[in-house]
C-alpha cells in the first residue's frame, strides 16, 4: 500500500514538472485581411478568364470567413458553397478535391460528409505559408469541383511570394 502512494505521488510530481516545461503561449501564423482579399480576387479573375462566374472564400486557420469575392452572375449557391469548401479544407488541412476522392475510394472515409459544415467536392484548398497551414481558400461556380480547384491553385501561385 505505501509502495503504491509512493509510486504514485512520484508519477504525480512528474506530471506536474513536465506541465511546467509546457509552452503556456503559443505564436501561430494567420491569414491577413488583404492576403485574403488577394487569394479571393485572384480565384475569380483565373475563373473569370476561363468563363466561369464564380464566388471565392477565404477562411483563416479557425475556419473563420476572411474575405469573399462573387464574380457578377455568379449563382447564389456559390456564396454558402464556397464557404464550405474553404472551411472542410481548413479544418481538414486538405484539398477538397483529394478528400472526395479517397472518401469515395476508401469505404472509412465515407463517413467524412456526415461531420456538420463539411463539404467534400473540389474546390478548396489550404493556404500554407512554408508547411504551416494559415488559412483556406472555396471556389464554387465552376462547372466541375475539378474547375474550380484549378482556380484556386492558379490564385495561390499568383500570391506565392507573400507566403514565406
Amino acid at each position: 500500500m505505501r509502495r503504491t502512494f509512493s509510486s504514485a505521488l512520484v508519477l504525480g510530481l512528474g506530471l506536474i514538472a513536465s506541465a511546467s516545461h509546457a509552452q503556456a503561449v503559443r505564436v501561430e501564423k494567420n491569414m491577413s485581411l488583404e492576403l485574403a482579399n488577394q487569394i479571393a480576387v485572384q480565384s475569380v479573375a483565373a475563373c473569370a478568364a476561363d468563363g466561369y462566374a464564380v464566388t471565392a472564400t477565404v477562411v483563416d486557420r479557425a475556419g473563420t470567413v476572411r474575405a469573399v469575392q462573387r464574380a457578377d452572375n455568379a449563382g447564389p449557391h456559390t456564396l454558402e458553397g464556397s464557404r464550405l469548401k474553404a472551411f472542410t479544407s481548413a479544418s481538414a488541412k486538405n484539398n477538397t478535391l483529394a478528400m472526395m476522392e479517397g472518401a469515395q475510394k476508401n469505404p472509412g472515409a465515407a463517413n467524412l460528409v456526415h461531420i456538420p459544415g463539411y463539404l467534400l467536392l473540389g474546390g478548396g484548398l489550404p493556404v500554407k505559408a512554408g508547411d504551416e497551414v494559415i488559412g483556406a481558400v472555396g471556389i464554387a461556380g465552376a462547372p466541375g469541383g475539378h474547375l474550380d480547384d484549378k482556380c484556386g491553385q492558379a490564385a495561390l501561385a499568383k500570391v506565392q511570394g507573400l507566403l514565406k
